[in-house]
C-alpha cells in the first residue's frame, strides 16, 4: 500500500510514518499543501491522511483537489477540533474518513488499511493462491499451513503480488507500491527482494519471473 502522510507538525508527521512503514507500508511525507497537491499528481496513492490545518495550501482545498482529479485515493482527514460540525464539514468535502487528535496508532493504521481496500478493486481480507496464505491485518503469512517470517518490504512485495491475481506486475510497479519516493529507481533493490522472498517461501519456487516484464504468482 502506498500512503503519503501530510502534517506540519514534523515529529508527528515522522512518527506516522515510521509507524506505518512497519505495517509493510511505503510511506511519503511532506509538511504543507502545497507539498501535498505536487505529489498527488504525481504519485498513485492509496490513501492520503491529511491533517486539515495546513500551511501555504489548507488541507481543505487539497482534498477538493484529490477529488477534482478523480483520483482513487482515500482521504483520512485529521484535526484537532473534535467538534461534529468540522467533521461533517470535512467529509463533504470529499474526505473518506476523519480521525480528531490525539488518537491511537492502532486506530490510525486500522482506518488507513481499510481506505486502502476500498481503493483498489474488492478482495476477501485474507488473500490466498498458490499454497500462500497473506493476512494484511495480522501481518501473517503461510504457504501450505507453514508460517514464513518476511521482512516488511518483503511482505509488502507478496501483498503486491497476490493482489496482482495472477497478472504480471513490473519491478516499476512493485516500486511504486512498496517503497517510498527516496528510492533510486535505479536500484536493484526490487530483484534482490524478490530473491530473498523466493527463498523464504521455499520449493517449489511460486513467484515466476517474466522476462522484460516482471513478476507473477
Amino acid at each position: 500500500m502506498r500512503v503519503l502522510v501530510v502534517e506540519d507538525e514534523q515529529l508527528l508527521a515522522d512518527a506516522v510514518a515510521t509507524g506505518l512503514r512497519r505495517e509493510a507500508m511505503a510511506v511519503d511525507v511532506v509538511y504543507d499543501g502545497a507539498a501535498a497537491e505536487e505529489r498527488v499528481g504525481v504519485h498513485d496513492y492509496d490513501v492520503v491522511v491529511l491533517d486539515r490545518d495546513l500551511p501555504l495550501v489548507h488541507g481543505d482545498d487539497v482534498c477538493r483537489r484529490i477529488v477534482e482529479l478523480g483520483l482513487p485515493t482515500r482521504v483520512l482527514m485529521l484535526t484537532a477540533s473534535g467538534d461534529v460540525s468540522d467533521r461533517v464539514e470535512g467529509l463533504e468535502i470529499g474526505a473518506d474518513d476523519y480521525l480528531p487528535k490525539p488518537f491511537a496508532f492502532s486506530e490510525l493504521t486500522a482506518r488507513v488499511r481499510a481506505l486502502g481496500r476500498r481503493a483498489t478493486a474488492p478482495l476477501p481480507p485474507v488473500l490466498e493462491r498458490a499454497g500462500i496464505r497473506l493476512d494484511p491485518n495480522r501481518r501473517e503469512v503461510a504457504r501450505e499451513g507453514r508460517p514464513v517470517q518476511l521482512s516488511p518490504k518483503e511482505f509488502a512485495v507478496l501483498e503486491v503480488l497476490l493482489r496482482a491475481d495472477g497478472n504480471v506486475v513490473s519491478a516499476e510497479q512493485l516500486l511504486e507500491k512498496a517503497w517510498d519516493e527516496n528510492t533510486d529507481p535505479f536500484t536493484n533493490v526490487v530483484r534482490v527482494t524478490v530473491m530473498t522472498l523466493r527463498r523464504k517461501l521455499g520449493e517449489p519456487p511460486v513467484i515466476i519471473t517474466v522476462p522484460g516484464s516482471g513478476y507473477r504468482i
